[in-house]
């Protein structure tokens, strides 16, 4: 028995050192980006990443840029837009597809996933082309849709696992309770896929938030979003790497915040509805 304990414990600590090793090597980035918004330009090119002399220059010069927080602004309110109407269209097409069957079903299923394997960059003209049409470049609408697009394949597969497993029993006793179709779904299958819809909504959010390639495209001075501002500190002779750095550190506070504030359904929505059809 003791041999045993003994034998448990090495274990442990063994996966506990692999474990931390692995969290250093993910969380290194992180500091080394905010670190450099610290540092002056020279600073950063020096070898060793923990000796420098802290400073705000960086972060003066970014937040005194006269465009720089409005992008901040326009990329709240495009993704927490796209984001919600993301999860209204994936969970109600979600629940379609797990609930009904219909000729077809399969294939409209894979549709979703085969279009989200498109490269954006394929995309990324025809939409400026079709939005240029309707004279809607530079706006808002444009740039939620745009985002809406490549979102809601996402959490439509993601939320279809959920919506399976849940019991048909439920909506049974909703039936002779006298609940309609959508009165279930609000009332019934939308509570209990709330720890998928949560997870949803961070990925969804996170991918709208770092989206760069329809954002260059279809944006102007009005609607400039993060990214691009961001891409704007690179400079015309050379990268101006504490500003990106300060920048870059910056824009991450959101997602941090939107990820802390869900971060209780994010275990449980990632471990739950692992039940396949």
């Amino acid at each position: 028995m003791a041999k045993m304990r003994r034998k448990r414990a090495i274990t442990k600590w063994v996966l506990f050192a692999i474990a931390l090793i692995i969290v250093a090597v993910e969380l290194f980035p992180i500091f080394i980006i905010i670190s450099s918004g610290f540092k002056r330009d020279l600073d950063i090119r020096n070898t060793n990443p923990f000796s420098f002399n802290p400073n705000l220059t960086s972060y003066e010069r970014v937040l005194g840029k006269s465009d720089f927080l409005p992008s901040i602004k326009n990329s709240l309110i495009v993704g927490l837009s796209s984001t919600a109407i993301s999860l209204l269209v994936g969970a109600m097409a979600s629940y379609g597809i797990s609930r009904f069957r219909f000729k077809g079903r399969k294939v409209v299923s894979y549709s979703f996933l085969v279009s989200r394997m498109v490269p954006q960059i394929a995309l990324a003209v025809p939409l400026f082309m079709l939005f240029d049409s309707l004279a809607m470049t530079d706006s808002y609408i444009s740039l939620i849709l745009a985002y809406t697009s490549f979102n809601i394949p996402y959490v439509i597969w993601l939320l279809l696992p959920f919506f399976c497993s849940i019991s048909y029993s439920f909506e049974e006793a909703a039936r002779v309770d006298g609940c309609n179709r959508i009165q279930i779904f609000w009332k019934i299958f939308l509570p209990l896929t709330a720890p998928g819809l949560m997870v949803a909504a961070i990925f969804a959010f996170i991918m709208s938030w770092n989206e760069f390639i329809y954002a260059l495209v279809l944006t102007g001075n009005s609607t400039k979003t993060a990214p691009i501002s961001v891409n704007g500190f690179l400079g015309q002779y050379a990268p101006r790497w504490g500003q990106l750095a300060a920048a870059g550190t910056i824009i991450l506070i959101p997602v941090i915040i939107f990820t802390l504030a869900l971060q209780k359904y994010i275990i449980g929505g990632l471990t739950a509805g692992g039940v396949k059809e």
